[in-house]
């Protein structure tokens, strides 16, 4: 955790002297309430100045130095579990370094583009103390990361404490007919009960808002992943005719769920907290629909054009964008209209490939001259430079 420090000091006229004189005994009292007055400044400021929390996602850095005692942002919960289970931790940790990528790639061409820190344990800095709709997707995609990470370790065989779906056993059927269960299928129900202990396990000690909303959103990335299992199956029989099948349950490529939250990112729904502090309440009064299934967020997200270490902001300042595009990534949109610099560089690609018996394809390297944009820095106003002078 990290701890903002303040530096306080005396107010300029500020005396210990003290005299027999009405002048004084003024001074005197006049000391007494300013300090009075500044000592409950600085506990204000400190009670109500947000911190930065470490976080569990912090394991992805890890790699394979994962120790329980060591890990920066684990609730006691949370470590027990990893002293419990340090495999299950390591596959946590693989886990990370994917839903991250994956959120990376889905906002690439965003503003904010999934942005980590090197080094820092809060993974993402200050950008998730507000309670946006960008903090409402980095939970979603991260608790479903964890289902995926897990789920596919114990089909793998990579754990102890789980395997294949026990329960898929015997018969079924599907809108092509019977099949016999069989093969290996993704232990999915144990994947998401583990996740929800662990990863649940910060925002059940706390009751407030943001609490709310992280479970809601750690839920919808969880559900998720087991809205796009899918039925694989292997045909037995003459010249492979599919007059019987083996089937399984298979979770589909972890794309699938990056996209489909990204899609709910989109929609998110900006709630807030009912009177008795046990749900939400959707802003919009006119709202008819349910948010069990969509994202919410309380506070509405800053434009990200600016460096502002305050708010977590990077700011646009040297992003590429597309000259050409009528999207997010086109220089008006990423550049926050502050225009866009070019300049020429090569880029070699490969080129007139052709396939060799057997069985290699061979290409040449080609090198072409492209445009590269990126968006200017922001300019200070002429006369505030002139202020300083």
């Amino acid at each position: 955790m990290k701890i903002e420090m303040f530096c306080f000091f005396k107010p300029r006229g500020y005396s210990r002297t003290r005299t027999g004189s009405r002048n004084g005994t003024i001074s005197r009292h006049s000391s007494n309430s300013t300090s009075r007055l500044y000592f409950t400044f600085i506990l204000l400021l400190l009670i109500f100045t947000p911190r930065v929390d470490s976080s569990w996602w912090y394991i992805g850095a890890l790699g394979a130095r994962v120790i329980c005692d060591n890990i920066p942002g684990l609730v006691n919960k949370q470590r027990q579990l990893c002293q419990r289970h340090p495999d299950l931790m390591q596959s946590i940790g693989e886990g990370a370094k994917e839903w991250i990528r994956e959120c990376q790639h889905q906002f690439r061409h965003h503003r904010w583009n999934c942005s980590t820190l090197d080094r820092d344990h809060t993974v993402f800095g200050r950008v998730m103390l507000r309670s946006s709709r960008e903090a409402a997707f980095v939970y979603a995609i991260s608790s479903a990361g964890v289902v995926y990470a897990i789920t596919r370790a114990c089909s793998q065989g990579d754990l102890k404490i789980c395997s294949c779906d026990a329960q898929k056993r015997g018969q079924a059927s599907d809108d092509r007919g019977e099949f016999d269960w069989g093969g290996c299928s993704d232990n999915i129900n144990y994947g998401i009960k583990f996740t929800k202990t662990f990863v649940d396990a910060r925002e059940k000690m706390v009751k407030d808002a943001r609490a709310l909303m992280n479970l809601h959103n750690n839920r919808c990335g969880r559900m998720a992943v087991k809205r796009f299992m899918k039925l694989e199956c292997k045909c037995h029989g003459v010249s492979g005719s599919c007059a019987l099948r083996t089937c399984w349950l298979a979770m589909s490529d972890f794309r699938r769920t990056g996209d489909y939250l990204r899609k709910k990112y989109n929609t998110a729904i900006e709630v807030t907290m009912n009177q008795d502090g046990t749900g939400f309440m959707v802003a919009d009064k006119d709202f008819k629909g349910t948010t069990k299934n969509e994202l919410v967020y309380v506070e509405k997200s800053p434009d990200y054009c600016l460096m502002d270490r305050a708010a977590g902001s990077l700011g646009t300042a040297g992003r590429v964008c597309n000259k050409s595009s009528r999207g997010t990534d086109s220089c008006e949109v990423m550049c926050c209209g502050r225009g866009y610099d070019t300049m020429r560089a090569k880029r070699v690609t490969k080129c007139e490939c052709k396939f060799k018996w057997c069985c290699a394809v061979e290409c040449k390297d080609c090198e072409n001259t492209v445009d590269v944009h990126t968006c200017k820095p922001h300019r200070r106003p002429d006369w505030l430079d002139q202020t300083r002078r």
